[in-house]
């Protein structure tokens, strides 16, 4: 059984605002060592499946230096499988980028039919989940599918975030629509596709030639094959999955990581998320300082007198005397000095939170707003910065100079432009 995997990792994740200024949505960081491609990159090898292709496209240049040959995943391989990251190739302007997911693997669909698979896989680059591919291609066997979509039940309030299946009791799909604006139910597409080659090589061809095509898997591709009656199932999936691209699933997915017992067991022997990871020194915690409900990645250090409760502080992060991290994400390199205050924020890599600053607060559930603090920042000592804000990257501290009592009220956007 020959099977490719096709990873879709161009994303640009403007709904992460500053976490993507700089990277692609799939090489944000996650869960203090991971980038979020890592879940589905381990899920192949976990899967025994080693022939991969990863589609970049929005700045490749984190993920080509987090993947390179894929060694982490045991996917540097001279002759047969391994991993390739392919870049949009037809020209040099932004016109010449993929139209769509389907026009991304049209576009390499070269590459796509090396090595004669029988079976291709599509995923997506920018999920949290675990899955055995192995157990989806064999139901998509025995169901002798054209197509099959992954599915998982959501809430009705998210659902019009999805597309929204409907299936008979055999699981055969019979109706599909992205997006719904008032959906009829909540079994939701997962963006995680198996496809029989043949069928996904005419289904691309087809949709190649049609100009009012978006040229996208959700939008066109499967409904038409749905439409042209061909045989396309969905697998219902019961396990954990979250589409990370807001600050809010992000935040909240990483919360999860931290619940007693966790969604997402990320101790499971059996089933090891692989990653690319930097040599630092063990965490060292002083004498005097608390740390509840937390990650605590390697070369951090925390200080006599600091508070660290529900958070995840990723590589050589510092947290000063008498700082307090409550329920934030801290990326590589951060420092937080002492007597400063970090709560419900997502803060990026090697920024400096001032003496005695507060940055973001504790905000009712109902009305969550998570601060988000861009890579490079620097805060000065004392400032208030209110929740829900948004400070861009690179910052430096005569930014900050305009503001009235050193503070930024919330939900102000400092030194960030909201891409559309």
């Amino acid at each position: 059984m020959r099977v490719k995997a096709v990873i879709l990792a161009g994303g640009e994740g403007t709904r992460l605002r500053t976490l993507t200024a700089k990277r692609a949505k799939p090489a944000v960081p996650f869960a203090g060592k991971y980038r979020i491609i890592d879940f589905v990159l381990s899920n192949c090898v976990n899967s025994n499946i080693v022939d991969v292709l990863v589609l970049t496209q929005y700045r490749p240049h984190s993920l080509n230096e987090h993947i390179q040959r894929g060694r982490p995943w045991d996917l540097d391989r001279s002759f047969s499988g391994g991993v390739q990251l392919l870049q949009p190739y037809k020209g040099r302007f932004d016109t010449d980028w993929y139209a769509g997911t389907a026009d991304a693997v049209t576009q390499n669909l070269n590459f796509v039919r090396r090595g004669r698979p029988e079976y291709v896989l599509i995923l997506s680059g920018d999920h949290i989940y675990e899955m055995d591919y192995d157990l989806l291609i064999q139901y998509h066997r025995d169901k002798r599918a054209d197509a099959t979509l992954c599915t998982i039940r959501v809430p009705m309030d998210d659902a019009s975030r999805y597309g929204i299946v409907d299936v008979d009791n055999d699981f055969k799909v019979k109706d599909f629509i992205e997006k719904p604006s008032d959906p009829p139910g909540n079994l939701a597409n997962m963006g995680v596709y198996v496809f029989n080659y043949n069928a996904l090589e005419d289904a691309l061809h087809y949709d190649q030639q049609l100009e009012t095509s978006s040229h996208d898997f959700g939008k066109d591709i499967l409904p038409r094959m749905i439409e042209d009656n061909l045989n396309v199932y969905a697998y219902p999936y019961g396990g954990y999955w979250v589409d990370v691209g807001t600050v809010e699933a992000y935040w909240e997915a990483h919360m999860d990581l931290l619940a007693s017992p966790p969604s997402l067991n990320l101790n499971d022997r059996t089933w090891i998320i692989h990653t690319r990871s930097e040599e630092r020194p063990p965490v060292h915690i002083h004498r005097g300082a608390t740390v509840r409900d937390s990650l605590i990645t390697d070369g951090s250090v925390i200080a006599k007198g600091a508070l660290v409760e529900r958070s995840i502080l990723s590589p050589g992060v510092y947290v000063g005397p008498n700082a307090v991290v409550r329920e934030s994400i801290i990326l590589n390199d951060v420092y937080v000095e002492n007597q400063a205050v970090v709560e419900r924020s997502i803060i990026d890599k090697i920024v400096v939170v001032g003496h005695g600053a507060h940055v973001g607060a504790m905000t009712e559930m109902g009305d969550l707003k998570i601060t988000c603090i861009g890579k490079n920042a620097h805060i000065p000592a004392g400032y208030t910065i209110g929740a829900g804000a948004i400070l861009g990257t690179d910052l430096r501290p005569e930014a900050f100079e305009s503001f009235n009592n050193k503070t930024i009220p919330a939900e102000t956007q400092l030194g960030y432009v909201r891409k559309k």
